[in-house]
């Protein structure tokens, strides 16, 4: 079963955290909790770990060369306050070595809020970033699964063992690349800025140059290739976002993405399409100011911003 690795990471470090004789940060924490049910279920995890772990370390040898009898109560009976700490302070290091480096054979899921960016290193050398809302299964060094969302990969390229991307019912192989790949409703899109990508390597193959952006439809497997400047394959990485003829629709979603911003298309934008550029931070401070920038209407509904509304 795939594990989020991003609530393992956080909730092992809250377990470290909170078991700390000086913990005072229980705002913070009880944020954290109540933010995703999947959060207590992982802290309840970690700790119950925790708590076997300092169970089996509830009595000492009776040769322990540190044993005193400072360390006896009136009864003669060993008190484990002298040892309890120190080896509650071992579990939690334990707990945390264990969740943060997860097994080797165990699919990894990470994800991304809106307007997150986050990269994951994997064990060959190679790098994938993910930008918000994506969701990315990693399966090993050599194989991975992206579910949603966008991330460029930077991939140590090795011919005997080719790195595999399955993206919905398509699989890209990697030929010594740094490629993008982008998933919306209607299309998937990837990109190549160095080496090549192979599309569908074992039915009717395409090669994906420095570019060149393929496009396909995952419930049709139809594709067709477009040229494209390389440096704007992952420019958003940068903090730019190109637009080029894109659906309004498209604009809407890269954008909040990117910015953790709501951006949604009215219903007489719905037809539109538009090209041009914009800075990702300078809308993250005025939403509005993309309206002159790609000649648009935007309007304010509450916390949604509404693209093309006149």
């Amino acid at each position: 079963m795939a594990v989020d690795q991003q609530i393992l990471d956080e909730a092992a470090m809250w377990a470290v955290r909170t078991s700390e004789p000086d913990f005072d940060d229980w705002a913070s924490f009880t944020e954290w909790l109540e933010a995703s049910a999947a959060h207590a279920e992982a802290y309840d995890r970690a700790m119950i770990a925790v708590e076997e772990g300092a169970e089996a370390l509830s009595s000492l040898p009776a040769n322990d060369p540190d044993w005193s009898d400072e360390d006896s109560d009136e009864g003669g009976h060993r008190s484990p306050r002298r040892w309890f700490a120190p080896a509650l302070a071992a579990c939690l290091a334990l707990v945390a070595a264990l969740w943060l480096w997860p097994a080797g054979d165990a699919d990894t899921t990470y994800r991304t809020a809106a307007g997150e960016t986050r990269t994951i290193e994997l064990g060959d050398g190679s790098a994938v970033v993910l930008a918000g809302g994506t969701e990315l299964v990693v399966d090993g060094e050599r194989e991975a699964r992206l579910n949603s969302g966008r991330a460029v990969f930077e991939i140590r390229h090795d011919d005997a063992d080719p790195f595999r991307l399955a993206v919905g019912d398509a699989t890209l192989v990697d030929a010594g690349t740094v490629f993008e790949v982008t998933i919306r409703e209607a299309a998937v899109a990837v990109g190549v800025a160095e080496g090549a990508v192979i599309y569908e390597p074992d039915g009717p193959a395409a090669r994906i140059d420095p570019g060149q952006v393929l496009s396909f439809d995952p419930a049709k497997g139809s594709y067709r290739m477009e040229s494209v400047p390389v440096d704007q394959v992952g420019e958003w990485r940068e903090g730019r976002l190109t637009f080029r003829n894109a659906p309004l629709a498209d604009v809407a979603d890269d954008l909040s993405r990117a910015t953790g911003i709501t951006y949604r298309v009215a219903d007489a934008g719905e037809a539109r399409s538009i090209s041009g550029s914009v800075a990702i931070d300078p809308l993250r401070r005025d939403p509005g100011a993309l309206g002159p920038l790609l000649g648009i209407d935007v309007q304010q509904d509450g916390d949604v911003w509404i693209l093309g509304g006149r």
